[in-house]
């Protein structure tokens, strides 16, 4: 089990930063989320913004309401209120979603490679990708780009030695033991294993995104046809080198 050693520092003029850990687990991520949600209800409209991540919270506060140092004595009382209280099963569990992956060669350029790298055959790579159940531990990157973890060491990959230069909307990749949906088309050094026609961020919708930090996440297979009638699109993915 990872080391639970939290720790305060400055990060900005109206930002503090809670270490946690310096290695994530599900211990540590449901922390992350438990505390999370009290500094949220301790600091009310005092707080601009908050944001969760593996093993660490940013807390951007509005400094002509409160100081650091008020701040700090409740951050400081919240982690300690949470190391003396069992996690709750809302914490834990989250919301569960399912993301719809259309996984073949063609939607999955590196499929080929993962497989041989890992000596498995393309079916046994799709298989365990979606056995897993996956947490969001983070947002990041772009609105929209979820860090979800831990990818069965089987099919872990490192990140490509030359990055490309367009990946496509709504391409999964594995890097490492992480694996992600980009939710729009970036550069990108991620291991692309197929396509999903989830949007993962629309600024016209509220939420914006269909997850969340602390949420659990499932893919499941899907052929071409119900992939390109969920609004899917291969032609992004056929220019894509």
């Amino acid at each position: 089990m990872t080391k639970y050693d939290p720790n305060i520092s400055i990060a900005g003029e109206n930002s503090l930063i809670i270490h946690l850990s310096e290695k994530s687990d599900v211990v540590v991520a449901d922390r992350v989320q438990q505390i999370s949600a009290l500094v949220r209800t301790y600091l009310g409209t005092d707080l601009i913004d908050l944001i969760p991540s593996y093993a660490s919270i940013l807390v951007i506060y509005d400094n002509f309401k409160t100081d650091h140092f008020t701040v700090s004595k409740v951050l400081r009382r919240t982690i300690l209120e949470t190391e003396n209280l069992n996690v709750t099963n809302q914490v834990r569990n989250g919301n569960l979603i399912t993301l719809p992956v259309y996984y073949s060669l063609e939607s999955g350029p590196d499929l080929s490679d993962l497989a041989k790298n890992t000596n498995l055959s393309i079916e046994e790579v799709i298989a365990i990708h979606q056995q897993v159940e996956y947490r969001v531990y983070a947002i990041g990157f772009a609105p929209g780009f979820a860090y979800l973890g831990h990818v069965d060491e089987r099919i872990a990959a490192p990140r490509l030695s030359t990055p490309r230069l367009r990946v496509p909307r709504g391409a999964v990749a594995i890097a490492d033991q992480q694996t992600a949906v980009y939710p729009n088309e970036s550069p990108g050094g991620w291991n692309l294993i197929g396509l999903c026609p989830t949007l993962m961020f629309n600024p016209n919708e509220i939420p914006c995104m269909p997850i969340k930090t602390g949420d659990r996440v499932k893919f499941k297979a899907i052929e071409r046809n119900e992939f390109i009638e969920l609004g899917g699109n291969l032609i992004s993915m056929s220019n894509n080198p």
